[in-house]
């Protein structure tokens, strides 16, 4: 009788289904999974096509305007706003440079039309450019231009590697003068058919070319020297590692690699071997965590660019928001890559006061312009306890140890951009961050941080104005960083640094008996100062950056900003499932906040130990348990029970068996 109404309840129950998939069939359709290419392409289960405006949604970024899939199936962060915006001024400058040497000039939207042809940083580039002149001026012909969206014959071959949604080929189209072409590249065929409908969109199929394939093996099939690339632009979700081999052989002679790293957990010391397997050298975690993570990339781009005969000179570095950004020019020449090895260096960091040290892993010696000699460098720097806290140092690099910007170059694109502040949308910003780095001291690597000195010796923290000015009345020279906000990057060596904080805290004392005679603060503090500081403001001290109130350090621009998830083609349903699971981690060291009443119970599950002494004497106001503790019944200690004992007879030997009466 049960087996009949099983067969009933299934017959009842699968009936609406079979008659589904007999209508399915009818109307010659397979009864089975939906198609996931047709789900992909937008297509319900049903084969019915779904609206377009659910779909996808279009945005104006710059001059472009682009449509992109709503669900996160293609990535697109609109906070990188910003790194694009400065691309385009970087790259802009660059064309200005490039071109300049070959007599063609420049026209940017909004700037005026009188502007001059701009030369290039080298000498070699500079000759050719006045050779141009005056065969311009001896024919009596008229300076040729290049205009934004015009196809420049002589102009730059640009290729961005991981192009995604295609929008930032698009906006060099719209946004750059004196392109030839813009290979916008990615190897997902969803992105690839999404270039291509955002290029029709902004009618910019004669520059940009949209192309599918593996980034590597595209620009290892460029390396010939007819078919390189002047511009590389390597945006990856995460590390840039897997292509920076392929990159710096595919980049032309003198042209520019931009390059976006987005994993700072590995750059900035959470993971020191996986940094090394990536870029081939140790992070340390330090305060200088973000230039040093610039300064890492420098060295990788670098090293895998010396095994071609290769070397990079930097134009620009940015550490800003969640990633870091680096511009470089890569050259060839077998002799500057001789001098490849006095660029690095090892770091060596205290783990206790903080102090590093730079050891250059190569010296150059010889009078400049004359035959230089190279040899290993001699070391180590430091003991093997610290000098300041006796703590023992941590060893991290090798990091690029030269300047890692060129201060002519952002003079330049700071300059344009100031003059043309309604070019972009982010023009403040790039002001502010550009305006930081040109008062960077540019031969002085990393910084300490007004914190961590007056942490390290337990005492209050001065202004920044104050120990600003405190080393400039002790004759060093001292700047801010764009990586750090309470920055203090100076060629102050670290017992001046140790000098000025022991004199500090002669003025705000420190409670030495609250010290321990091991930590670093009681050590550094127990050495009198041998320089005596001055804490009186001076002018200079004020950075003019800081005057103008530029907008230098950005503050979170949305909620919930930051890297965005991989794009994937799981669909709208997969992006919100990795929203809740964001949601679900925010704060999840952090206790959610509670009220009196849950504060009071908390409080009264503690025993008091007042009452167990005897000596409370606050009765029932007091918060905590005045409750005795109840006695804890051991596992092995078995109740009497009568009922378990009545349950089996006992047998001639369960008089031995323990626990049992």
């Amino acid at each position: 009788m049960s087996h009949a109404r099983i067969v009933l309840w299934l017959s009842l129950t699968l009936r609406p289904t079979r008659v589904l998939c007999t209508a399915r069939f009818f109307e010659g359709q397979s009864p089975g999974l939906p198609n996931p290419a047709a789900m992909e392409n937008g297509t319900g289960p049903c084969g019915e096509e779904c609206p377009r405006e659910v779909q996808e949604t279009t945005i104006t970024e710059g001059a472009a305007k682009i449509a992109f899939p709503s669900a996160n199936e293609v990535f697109y962060n609109p906070v990188q706003e910003f790194n694009r915006d400065l691309t385009c001024a970087v790259i802009t400058e660059f064309a200005r440079i490039q071109l300049g040497a070959k007599g063609i000039q420049i026209k940017v939207p909004g700037e005026k039309d009188a502007q001059k042809v701009v030369v290039d940083l080298s000498e070699q580039e500079e000759e050719k450019v006045e050779l141009k002149e005056n065969e311009n001026l001896a024919s009596g012909d008229q300076p040729r231009t290049a205009a934004v969206g015009e196809i420049c014959e002589e102009g730059l071959h640009v290729l961005e590697g991981l192009a995604a949604s295609g929008l930032r080929s698009i906006r060099f189209a719209l946004e750059v003068p004196g392109l030839r072409s813009v290979v916008a590249n990615d190897t997902s065929a969803r992105a690839v058919d999404l270039i291509r409908r955002n290029v029709q969109l902004n009618d910019v199929a004669h520059l940009v070319q949209p192309s599918q394939a593996d980034a590597r093996m595209l620009m290892y099939q460029h390396q010939r020297v007819s078919e390189r690339f002047d511009v590389i632009d390597l945006d990856p979700y995460g590390s840039p590692a897997p292509f920076l081999d392929a990159a710096v052989q595919a980049v032309s002679e003198g042209g520019l690699l931009c390059v976006t790293c987005t994993d700072m957990a590995v750059l900035a010391g959470n993971s020191g071997e996986t940094c090394y397997s990536k870029y081939g050298a140790m992070a340390l975690k330090s305060r200088a965590c973000h230039e040093m993570a610039l300064r890492i990339v420098l060295h990788s781009l670098d090293l895998r660019a010396n095994c071609y005969q290769r070397f990079v000179v930097p134009l620009l570095s940015i550490s800003a928001d969640f990633y870091v950004r680096v511009f470089v020019r890569v050259f060839t020449g077998q002799a500057k890559v001789k001098a490849s090895a006095s660029k690095q260096a090892l770091v060596f960091q205290c783990v206790g006061c903080g102090a590093y040290h730079l050891q250059r892993l190569g010296k150059a010696s010889g009078v400049p312009g004359s035959r230089v000699k190279f040899s290993a460098a001699c070391g180590p720097p430091v003991t093997p306890e610290c000098e300041h806290c006796g703590q023992r140092h941590q060893l991290g690099g090798p990091v690029w140890a030269e300047p890692i910007h060129d201060l002519d170059f952002v003079g330049r694109v700071l300059e344009a951009v100031s003059a043309n502040p309604g070019r972009f949308h982010t023009s403040q910003r790039i002001r502010g961050v550009l305006s930081v780095i040109t008062e960077e001291l540019p031969d002085v690597p990393l910084y300490y941080t007004l914190d961590q000195l007056s942490s390290t010796i337990h005492c209050n923290t001065p202004s920044l104005l104050q120990l600003r000015s405190a080393l400039l009345h002790a004759d060093f020279r001292v700047s801010l960083s764009h990586a750090c906000k309470n920055a203090v990057k100076t060629d102050a060596p670290a017992s001046a640094l140790w000098d000025i904080m022991r004199c500090w805290e002669k003025e705000c004392p420190v409670k030495r008996e609250r010290l321990s005679e091991t930590s670093p603060a009681f050590r550094i503090l127990s050495v009198e100062p041998r320089l005596q500081a001055n804490f009186t403001i001076r002018e200079d001290a004020n950075p003019s950056s800081r005057q103008r109130g530029l907008k230098r350090f950005q503050a979170n621009p949305e909620a919930n900003w930051g890297p965005r998830p991989r794009a994937r083609p799981g669909g709208k349903a997969a992006d919100e499932a990795m929203e809740e699971r964001r949601r679900l981690l925010q704060n999840k060291r952090k206790e959610p906040p509670e009220d009196a009443a849950q504060r009071a119970a908390r409080l009264k599950t503690f025993p008091c130990k007042r009452f167990k002494e005897g000596t409370c004497q606050r009765g029932d106001q007091c918060c905590y348990s005045h409750s005795p503790p109840t006695p804890r019944v051991s596992a092995d200690a078995v109740p009497d029970c009568p009922e378990t004992s009545n349950q089996s007879p006992r047998g001639p030997g369960d008089a031995a068996r323990p626990g049992i009466d």
